[in-house]
């Protein structure tokens, strides 16, 4: 059987398909936007409370810094409501944005639990409750070199046997405002009641200045880290399953939690 007798049969019709314009508009209506209250609380013994809160906006919203100045905010601590006054600002010693503070230093234990609560004139409130963790103690910080001269950084600590633990392993390359060289969250699920180490690639030459961060975290603020970057990751892409943010707060969205960390500064030498 021969085909090219159909292939010029079809070829007008094949023609006339390839230069009709199968684009088709197609309006998709989604769900009008019902902003909520965002908040981001981080506590840490010995600093002022500190927290930002702000509001929602949507997706297709024009870009906008969407403050709330009308909230009310206060930190709970054993019977005690602590007030937070609207006052924008950015720290001079961390470099982070704040909506509101107070002058009173936080002074908590490990076992230790606060509260946060957040309402405003909108009827809507915004509740969570952290509880305080122990320091994590960095044991030793060590590097070795290749024979490029180049060197890995290893990090050695006691993970606690009697708990489930989460971390967070942060380090900076000269100063704290700078981006982090290298950021992760992690379980102790392989590694309950071990020495465990994490280490780097062989990224530092001599001389360089790193500060090795590890914090101890609550699951609560592991699961916000993790679901935040799932949402990054997700955002622009259309092949990306859309995430959802896990909020450590009721009725809003956010975190709330404490900063519970060990920091040692070392140069490569």
């Amino acid at each position: 059987m021969k085909l090219k007798p159909f292939i010029y049969l079809f070829l007008p019709f094949i023609l006339l398909l390839s230069s009709c314009d199968l684009e088709k508009d197609i309006d998709v209506k989604l769900p009008e936007h019902q902003p909520q209250l965002v908040v981001e609380c981080y506590l840490q013994p010995g600093k002022p409370f500190r927290m930002t809160v702000m509001e929602s906006s949507g997706y297709f919203d024009a870009p906008q810094a969407p403050f709330v100045p009308d909230a009310e905010v206060y930190i709970t601590h054993n019977g005690r409501r602590i007030k937070l006054t609207y006052k924008p600002m950015v720290s001079k010693t961390t470099n982070l944005f704040h909506t509101h503070s107070s002058t009173e230093i936080m002074k908590g234990k490990p076992g230790d639990i606060f509260g946060l609560e957040v309402t405003d004139r909108k009827g809507r409130k915004v509740t969570g409750f952290t509880t305080i963790l122990p320091v994590v103690p960095i044991q030793e910080v060590e590097w070795k070199f290749n024979e490029k001269g180049k060197a890995y950084l290893l990090t050695t600590f006691q993970d606690n046997g009697e708990a489930q633990n989460f971390y967070r392993y942060v380090t900076h390359r000269d100063s704290l405002h700078s981006d982090p060289e290298r950021s992760f969250v992690a379980t102790d699920n392989l590694t309950n009641g071990k020495r465990t180490s994490y280490g780097s690639a062989y990224d530092y030459e001599k001389g360089d200045t790193l500060i090795v961060s590890l914090y101890h975290i609550e699951k609560q603020y592991y699961d916000f880290i993790n679901s935040t970057d799932d949402a990054k990751n997700a955002n622009g892409n259309p092949f990306a399953q859309p995430s959802r943010i896990k909020s450590s707060v009721q009725g809003g969205i956010g975190i709330f939690t404490n900063l519970a960390f060990d920091r040692k500064r070392i140069v490569i030498h």
